[in-house]
């Protein structure tokens, strides 16, 4: 049992900005509130100092570990480019924890994430949810695959006209799209049925096992959708093909989002945004501003911040929510943006996100205000345990 005291808490639920004690049993939070350590004699104590404190940094979208740091291509697994359509791909299978980003991330505070395929296919993938801290990537897993990943724009474009094949328009990235999910969902169809014939006492021979279109199918079954796009057409198609299909989607990126807001509004729209630090490297990113966190949270649309490491390094990723704090969101929102809000997005925010009895113990103290380029983190657990501690 730890008990952590006097942290001033940034709860991201119901307490903020006030001192509270963190009683920690196991991997879980058990109890906020007011209490005497002589109660606790077993326990180790923690003094936060009236530090702040705060749930680990939740990134809604990174490829930390699919893109390894240092090496070179022998480390960079995340664009399968062989074929614009490859919904069997998973990122858990690529992921290497021992990546140092990891370390530097749980440094930083950063204690999950959201990590997967890049946007050099139509279709890449699916993305994993999981811890920073460990050395097998199915004992820190939250989500196997928790999203399969899709892309529009520049990206898809780009690569296979330089192969000379489709897609090399944006109609051609939209159509493949529609293409591999309506195959997806007539095979779909095809088990749906030969399972019903079988309840109904058929006897019937199953459909020949395709695992492209099994991988995909599960998006018309509820496996979130991802899918990168820039500008605010490609934003447009995105929302186009969620509806026609009934897809449970975010828009990643959506760097032209804030000039359409009244349409992601109207569309009921889930964005993750970013990275917003950084140069304007691409005609895509022309109209980058870190005004888009603020009229994004003034219009009501739920959002997340992400970094899209390696772009913007995870160790990095308070950084530029500090800078969306500058230019207009509220301090405390833009804290729910890689917390909370980044966790509800995920579809975890009953384990994580917030500091709240009953969820996993992943919590930062930090030596100063967190979003303070000077700051670092004095202590962070993940589950419970202290997994760094500042020298």
């Amino acid at each position: 049992m730890i008990l952590i005291k006097n942290a001033y808490l940034i709860s991201m639920d119901v307490i903020n900005y006030e001192i509270f004690d963190i009683l920690i049993a196991g991997k879980i939070i058990k109890a906020i509130g007011h209490f005497d350590a002589k109660d606790y004699p077993n326990a180790q104590i923690i003094n936060a100092k009236k530090h702040y404190v705060t749930p680990g940094i939740v990134d809604a979208h990174c490829h930390v570990g699919i893109f390894e740091e240092a090496i070179g291509f022998e480390g960079e697994d995340g664009n399968e480019m062989t074929n614009p359509v490859y919904p069997e791909l998973r990122a858990i299978d690529a992921i290497k924890p021992q990546d140092v980003a990891f370390v530097e991330a749980l440094e930083a505070g950063v204690t999950t994430v959201s990590t997967g395929p890049g946007s050099g296919n139509v279709i890449g993938g699916t993305f994993c949810i999981m811890k920073t801290k460990g050395k097998i990537i199915d004992e820190i897993v939250i989500k196997a695959e928790s999203a399969m990943k899709m892309a529009l724009g520049e990206n898809p474009k780009r690569v296979y006209f330089g192969k000379n094949q489709e897609p090399n328009t944006r109609m051609a990235s939209a159509a493949l799209i529609r293409d591999a999910l309506i195959k997806a969902r007539e095979y779909r169809n095809k088990i749906i049925k030969y399972q019903a014939d079988l309840k109904a006492g058929k006897e019937v021979n199953p459909p020949e096992y395709n695992m492209k279109w099994a991988s995909l199918a599960r998006v018309f079954d509820g496996l979130p959708v991802k899918i990168h796009a820039h500008q605010q057409d490609d934003i447009a198609t995105a929302v186009r093909i969620i509806e026609e299909f009934g897809l449970d989607a975010t828009i990643d990126h959506a760097t032209e989002g804030y000039m359409i807001v009244d349409f992601l509004k109207a569309h009921h729209q889930r964005v993750i945004i970013g990275p917003t630090l950084g140069s304007k490297s691409k005609y895509e990113l022309r109209n980058k501003s870190f005004k888009a966190g603020k009229i994004l949270f003034d219009n009501g649309i739920e959002f997340a911040i992400m970094t899209d490491h390696p772009i913007i390094h995870l160790a990095n990723a308070l950084t530029q929510v500090g800078i969306f704090v500058r230019e207009g969101l509220p301090e405390l929102d833009a804290l729910k943006a890689v917390t909370i809000n980044a966790a509800k997005i995920l579809g975890i925010e009953n384990q994580l996100g917030s500091i709240t009895p009953g969820k996993d113990a992943d919590i930062v103290i930090w030596d100063g205000h967190p979003l303070h380029y000077l700051t670092k983190t004095e202590y962070v657990f993940i589950n419970g345990e202290i997994v760094h501690k500042k020298a």
